[in-house]
């Protein structure tokens, strides 16, 4: 397809010799080396905390510290380096930009989360296998593929972007707070419509973010921010799943001991979603089962928070008609 589409050129182009030469001046190594350092000890330190090690220990503590630093030094050194930086400061002041990235940062960490989540939930709670759990979620991905045909259409027809990204986010608040009444008993229509209004709801605002900045900054400005608003998706994503996978760990430990006291509750997390049957009795099967479908509930209560900050931070994404209008000239 990309041999025989033609694609415009909004900006001049550099010849490829040229380019590669300009190319290294260009890389900001030690912005990224910086920056990269920080998220890995942020990473390790959610990951590690009430895992391997307690909260208050001096690993977790260390990787905090050392995050914590490693991000002001960054922070200087971004500023030092002004348009050159990884991060321009130039550009994240713009509102549009920040806003944007924020939204769509948050609106596909949710959506990791959700996908990462339901199917622990069909394995764990409803004894499905891998590949049902994947079946399972064909209302979510079904609802998306259809959504994601007509936003198009929507966002033509409307013109204005920001009151769809305000009733996806809304939506997608609702949907998440709904998953999380999940239960080990909860019927099959009630988690397929749940799905159905999860994917259409997000199917509404994935692209909006990234129309918004194309619309708004002028053409010069278009390539770094649409990739600053696509790497918030990454960064957002790996972060929020380090969080989800906190909470989800943390319930387990403190809900298993409730509901079945029996049971060990590190037994049950180290044999995962799959083999935890193996280890416990009939009779305490029900309380690890009601165990675990809140602990994933709780990891749904933080995706309806990050659903809530998508509303927030969609707020300042401004008012602008992107249709395209036609100058009619008098004859």
């Amino acid at each position: 397809m990309l041999a025989f589409v033609k694609i415009p050129e909004v900006l001049p182009k550099q010849k490829l010799t040229t380019a590669i030469r300009a190319l290294p001046g260009q890389l900001d190594i030690v912005g990224f080396s910086l920056f990269a350092s920080s998220a890995i000890q942020l990473l390790l330190a959610l990951q590690y905390g009430g895992n391997q090690f307690s909260w208050h220990s001096s690993q977790v503590i260390g990787l905090f510290c050392g995050a914590g630093a490693t991000s002001v030094v960054f922070i200087f050194w971004d500023y030092r380096q002004g348009d050159k930086a990884m991060i321009p400061f130039s550009m994240i002041r713009k509102r549009i930009v920040w806003s944007s990235s924020l939204s769509y940062g948050l609106l596909m960490a949710q959506v990791f989360c959700l996908l990462w989540y339901l199917p622990v939930y069909f394995q764990a709670v409803k004894s499905d296998s891998p590949f049902m759990s994947g079946v399972h979620l064909l209302p979510s991905i079904v609802a998306h593929l259809f959504g994601a045909i007509f936003s198009g259409k929507i966002i033509q027809r409307v013109g204005y972007y920001l009151p769809i990204i305000l009733i996806c986010s809304s939506l997608m608040a609702v949907s998440n707070g709904l998953l999380s009444n999940l239960s080990p008993h909860t019927t099959t229509a009630k988690w397929v419509g749940y799905q159905i209004l999860s994917g259409a709801s997000r199917s509404l605002g994935l692209q909006i973010p990234i129309i918004a900045v194309q619309n708004v900054l002028p053409p010069s400005q278009i390539p770094l921010a649409t990739a600053l608003v696509m790497f918030s998706q990454t960064f957002a994503g790996a972060l929020c799943l380090s969080l989800a996978d906190t909470v989800f760990t943390n319930s387990l430990s403190k809900l298993i001991p409730t509901y079945a006291p029996s049971v060990d509750p590190q037994t049950i997390i180290d044999a995962g979603a799959t083999q935890f049957r193996s280890y416990v009795s009939e009779g305490q099967l029900d309380g690890v089962l009601l165990a675990y479908s809140k602990s994933v509930g709780r990891v749904f209560y933080l995706t309806t928070g990050m659903a809530c900050g998508c509303l927030f931070f969609s707020c300042f994404m401004g008012w602008k008609d992107i249709r395209i209008t036609k100058s009619v000239s008098n004859a």
